[in-house]
């Protein structure tokens, strides 16, 4: 029995649906177990490219059996556009689709409240994508919640008026108003929980852990970046809850002694979507190249995302934080044609060099300091053989390994699942 772990560690955006999709075929169960449909999983293959938002991304695997566990917020009008996006794929997703009775829904009126408390910060705002997940979540520990499960019991309706009342009440406190219609967005919700319904509600952590008792390889996926972490992010500008390894065991239900191997996943580069620190950031003509080079735009949201050299400070302490065992590089390819690269490996802060990431991680407090490498002309998309990529690019692979103590067994050329090298480390 075994349970792995894929989660990104930098600020989200890393490549983690590729990666779930490439390696999906060596497990029987993908399991999510954390955030809501703020996630975008961008899969490409057969020259066909979809995004998800809350199913797993083992669901082109035709033998794999998909969970959506615990941990998640679930939207049941974007998971009802999901499920007819892959009507295409013409496959009956019931039999490979399972969903906890215990992830949360969220409701029209947590959208409602999300638009609203970002607008009130003003300049100050977060950077939310405005689906309502935080509101969730505060209903989650607050113990106001509608769970999965509540769905078949009679009297739903009633616990959901009870919390539409209470956040009207909360909404009136605010002397503003945003552009939602709530009458519009309850159709839609209400159109879409009978879809929801059609599905297996099931006891996840139950079902989990006799599966792992039965000898059953299970992937448990990630959503957001370590960076993000609700814990041990770059707070306040963080998601709202554990995207790090502890959120596989409270978002699935299993124990950490069950979990064997922690994938991490990162760019060759950084990118961040929204607010919040990032000290390698490049708002200058590189920044706009690797925007542009590698599509760095929001799988969810659409908007452009801040684009900067690697930082191995933060990487690192993504990788301490989490036990990671094995790394994946992704859009290596976006750094072809550069003549030098620069990599962060220590930061000055008010006169002092460190390599440790700082309580409160202020770009303005903060320069960092970096090594440079020489770049590489090369198309490295079609390489398909670690010894046919250029020397440069292995030096700079060499040097990660190295500053950060942990393996990288697998380099992205590119999107599609094809442009995926596999190194024997």
């Amino acid at each position: 029995m075994s349970l792995d772990v894929l989660l990104g560690l930098q600020w989200g955006d890393e490549g983690k649906g590729k990666i779930v999709d490439a390696i999906t075929n060596s497990y029987d169960i993908i399991a999510r177990f954390q955030g809501g449909p703020n996630a975008g999983h961008t899969i490409k293959f057969d020259e066909h490219k979809h995004v998800l938002h809350t199913i797993p991304s083992g669901i082109f695997n035709k033998e794999a059996i998909n969970v959506i566990g615990n941990g998640v917020v679930i939207d049941p009008v974007i998971f009802k556009n999901e499920i007819e996006g892959l009507k295409q794929f013409d496959f009956d997703m019931r039999d490979k689709l399972l969903i906890s009775n215990k992830a949360h829904v969220i409701l029209p009126t947590h959208k409602i409240i999300d638009a609203t408390s970002e607008a009130s910060k003003g300049k100050k705002k977060i950077g939310s994508t405005l689906k309502g997940i935080g509101p969730t979540y505060m209903d989650k520990t607050g113990r106001n919640g509608i769970r999965i499960g509540d769905l078949n019991s009679g009297n739903w309706i009633e616990k959901y008026n009870t919390l539409k009342r209470k956040h009207l009440t909360l909404l009136s406190n605010f002397n503003l108003k945003v552009n939602l219609d709530l009458d519009e967005l309850e159709d839609d919700f209400f159109k879409s929980i009978e879809v929801l319904k059609r599905f297996n509600f099931i006891d996840s952590e139950e079902y989990l852990n006799n599966s792992l008792n039965n000898g059953k390889q299970i992937l448990a996926e990630g959503a957001q970046g370590s960076l993000l972490d609700i814990d041990f992010g770059t707070y306040p500008f963080v998601t709202s809850c554990n995207t790090t390894v502890s959120g596989a065991c409270s978002g699935l239900g299993v124990a950490p002694n069950k979990i064997k191997n922690v994938i991490g996943i990162f760019k060759a580069y950084t990118t961040r979507v929204g607010s919040g620190p990032f000290p390698t950031e490049l708002v200058n003509e590189i920044g706009e190249h690797i925007r542009k080079t590698g599509n760095e735009y929001g799988a969810t949201t659409g908007r452009d995302r801040r684009c900067g050299w690697l930082d191995l400070i933060a990487l690192k302490y993504s990788i301490i934080i989490n036990g990671v065992t094995e790394l994946n590089m992704m859009k290596t390819d976006v750094l072809s044609g550069f003549k030098s690269l620069e990599v962060c490996t220590s930061y000055n802060i008010n006169g002092i060099e460190t390599q440790t990431l700082p309580f409160d991680l202020n770009s303005e407090n903060i320069e960092p300091i970096f090594k440079t490498f020489k770049g590489w002309s090369e198309d490295i998309s079609k390489v398909t053989k670690e010894e046919d990529l250029p020397i440069e690019l292995l030096e700079y692979v060499s040097f990660i390994e190295e500053f950060v103590k942990v393996p990288i067994k697998l380099i992205s050329v590119g999107p599609d699942r094809s442009e995926t090298i596999y190194r024997i480390k």
